[in-house]
C-alpha cells in the first residue's frame, strides 16, 4: 500500500487541532498541495511580500493591469500561504477560546485552503478595511464580477456556498483543475 506523506501530514495537523475527521467529506473541499514553484507578485495592501504559482502570478498581473486600465485599483491582501501558516491562524483562534467549528466556517482547515495551491488571492481596495463583506459594495468587486473570469479567476465562496465557508467577496481563485497552458 502506498502512503501519501502530504495527506498524512495534514491528517496529523487535523488531529492536533481537533478538526473533525469528516471535514473533507462534509465540506467537499479538495486536499490542496503546495506548489513546487512560487513567484513574487505585487506588494499589495500592506507592502508585505506575496507569492503565487507562476500561472496564477501571470494571470493576476494581467487582471490587476486591466483593472487599473479601467480606473479600478485592487490590491492584494493575501496570496499563497503555507499549511503551517494556516495552522498558526487556527491555533491563535483556538488560544483565544474560539470553537473549532466556528473557526472552520471562516478559515479552511490546513491542507484544504485554496491559498496553499498558490492560485488564490484575497483582494481589497485602498482606504477600506480588508476582508469584510463591505468589499462587495466597491467598484473593484463590481469590476471583478464582470471581468475576473477572463483571467481565470472565480469567486470561491459566494453566499450559501456548498463548502460551509462564510461569504467572502474578497476571495478569488483560479480553480486547481484549470489546465496551465
Amino acid at each position: 500500500m502506498t502512503t501519501d506523506p502530504w495527506a498524512e501530514r495534514v491528517a496529523a495537523i487535523h488531529r492536533e487541532l481537533g478538526v473533525p475527521a469528516d471535514y473533507a467529506a462534509r465540506t467537499g473541499l479538495p486536499l490542496v498541495r503546495e506548489p513546487e514553484t512560487l513567484v513574487e507578485v505585487s506588494p499589495g495592501r500592506t507592502q508585505r511580500r506575496h507569492w503565487l504559482e507562476p500561472y496564477a502570478a501571470a494571470r493576476w498581473a494581467s487582471m490587476e493591469a486591466a483593472a487599473e486600465g479601467d480606473g479600478i485599483r485592487v490590491v492584494l491582501v493575501s496570496a499563497w500561504r503555507s499549511v503551517d501558516y494556516q495552522r498558526g491562524l487556527i491555533e491563535r483562534k483556538l488560544a483565544r477560546g474560539e470553537a473549532i467549528e466556528d473557526i472552520l466556517a471562516v478559515n479552511a482547515a490546513p491542507g484544504y485552503s485554496e491559498h496553499h495551491g498558490g492560485r488564490a488571492v484575497d483582494l481589497g481596495v485602498p482606504g477600506a478595511a480588508p476582508l469584510t463583506e463591505a468589499f462587495e459594495h466597491t467598484d473593484a468587486f463590481t469590476w471583478l464580477t464582470r471581468n475576473a473570469e477572463r483571467f481565470g479567476f472565480a469567486l470561491s465562496y459566494p453566499r450559501q456556498n456548498a463548502h460551509g465557508i462564510v461569504y467572502e467577496p474578497w476571495h478569488w481563485a483560479i480553480p486547481m483543475d484549470t489546465t496551465v497552458a
